[in-house]
């Protein structure tokens, strides 16, 4: 690196990274699955072994997902695995169409093996094929290994409930292919989990209404997706649902609320919450505007409480011009100082910078304290010289740089693969394109492109479409 520049620092949301997975099924359709996920996480190896004794004896180097159907859970020894695996995840890919839609507690009781597994998904031959569901029942392991062991740092998690693993099993793909690289997804079946994952306890009444952020994971959700009817203490078919959006509401109101049910109960909350009846593929089309628009993956709106909106920002550059347009002394300005107040006591300003790698720059506007026009002159102080360090933040392949989409083009033309695919794998590219203003490049570029020559066609295609279109209007 050399003087006057900055070091960037890619948001990288799983620290600890999967690197082995072992599959044992006698199912046919499951172990071939082995070459979507060598084609989905190239940096994977995949083992598929034909005894429970193997299994028992593997040893892996690094994280490992170890996947299992029914009748291998009951043959394999999980506690001799996780004795010799320090970071391992067991996952159950389960034929039983019971187990698709119990609960826990109640498959447990017919199905005792199922309490070995640390996370539960439904496989068939149609909606739920191993083809399909593995690279994000791979993910989601991935995700629940970091939460659960290496939550270090600020994260940035969708959090499922919903105790029928057929649903999630169907809508993770969809999910992951919405968010990407850019936040973490947890699931939870049960209220008694949904309490003590967001505020740390048991019972509602154990939490702290003074010192609640300080406990739990709540303060890194950045979106809740929630079934209305799920488990609660003894009624396993309980409206807890409604309990629960209730106590978000309350505590943390900038967390956007998805409700994933057709019944009559969601309706309720049609004002508040996204509803998105289960098994209707019209509202996935609209889901992913409202995740894209509302969890601060996609553009900043601003917009007031009619849902009127006066701003669509896409970048920091922008949000520059519109704190411009707040700081003038008229009515609108002073509308619009209003609202940023607003997102700002939310936590949403800073979500949104999070979201698009500006971790520094969230952490510093994080509570955002200040009103009216001193507000927007701290904003306003605190992007423009993000702007300025941005124009001195290069990206580095193997020790070569790029400061612009050319240079950039012309450095992946000329490097070597090995050197990329690890950028490209933890979302480095579409990360350092976001900060620099590049957002719909950077969103084309999710999810990874393939490897080898694959991958730098891929990306050097997309990049040579951008390229006119941003020197055009820049």
């Amino acid at each position: 690196m050399q003087k006057n520049e900055f070091r960037f620092t890619p948001r990288i949301i799983n620290p600890v990274k999967i690197q082995n997975v072992v599959i044992f099924s006698a199912d046919e359709h499951i172990r071939q699955a082995k070459s979507v996920l060598k084609k989905s996480s190239p940096w994977i190896s995949v083992d598929v072994f034909s005894d429970p004794i193997s299994v028992g004896n593997h040893q892996s180097e690094g994280a490992m997902v170890l996947i299992l159907d029914d009748v291998a859970l009951n043959l394999v020894d999980t506690t001799t695995v996780r004795q010799k695996n320090k970071d391992v995840i067991v996952v159950l890919l389960s034929a039983s169409e019971l187990i698709h839609c119990a609960p826990p507690s109640f498959a447990q009781d017919k199905h005792p093996y199922t309490a070995k597994a640390d996370m539960i998904f439904a496989f068939n031959k149609t909606d739920c094929a191993p083809d399909r569901i593995m690279p994000s029942v791979v993910r989601s392991a991935e995700d629940l290994l970091n939460i659960n062991k290496y939550s270090t740092v600020r994260r940035f998690i969708f959090m499922i409930v919903d105790d029928e693993p057929r649903w999630f099993s169907q809508f993770f793909p969809i999910l992951y292919g919405i968010i990407g690289q850019r936040a973490d997804v947890m699931i939870v079946r049960t209220y008694e989990e949904s309490l003590n994952f967001i505020f740390g306890v048991s019972n509602e009444s154990d939490i702290d209404k003074n010192r609640y952020i300080s406990f739990g994971h709540g303060d890194d959700v950045v979106c809740l997706i929630t079934d209305i009817f799920f488990p609660k203490g003894n009624n396993l078919n309980s409206d807890a649902g409604k309990d629960l959006i209730n106590l978000i509401q309350t505590y943390y109101p900038r967390i956007p609320i998805i409700i994933a049910s057709k019944t009559k109960e969601a309706e309720a909350f049609k004002d508040s919450a996204f509803i998105l009846p289960k098994g209707d593929p019209g509202s996935l089309k609209t889901l992913r505007k409202y995740i894209q628009d509302y969890t601060g993956i996609g553009n900043f709106l601003i917009q007031n409480e009619s849902g009127d909106v006066y701003h669509r920002v896409e970048n920091i550059q922008e949000m520059i011009s519109v704190l411009e347009d707040a700081g003038k002394d008229t009515l609108q300005a002073k509308n619009l100082r209003e609202i940023l107040e607003t997102y700002g006591k939310k936590d949403s300003i800073s979500t949104w910078l999070y979201m698009h790698g500006f971790r520094e720059l969230g952490d510093v506007l994080r509570p955002m304290k200040a009103e009216g026009r001193e507000m927007v002159d701290v904003l306003k102080k605190h992007l423009k010289g993000e702007v300025l360090r941005i124009a001195s933040t290069p990206l580095y392949i193997d020790k070569k740089k790029a400061s612009n989409l050319r240079e950039l083009l012309k450095l992946l033309e000329v490097s070597d693969a090995s050197k990329i695919q690890n950028l490209s794998d933890n979302d480095v590219f579409s990360s350092w394109l976001d900060r620099k203003g590049y957002t719909e490049l950077a969103e084309e570029l999710r999810p990874i492109h393939g490897t080898g020559k694959t991958l730098i066609d891929s990306l050097t295609l997309i990049i040579e479409k951008w390229i006119p279109v941003y020197e055009k209007n820049p």
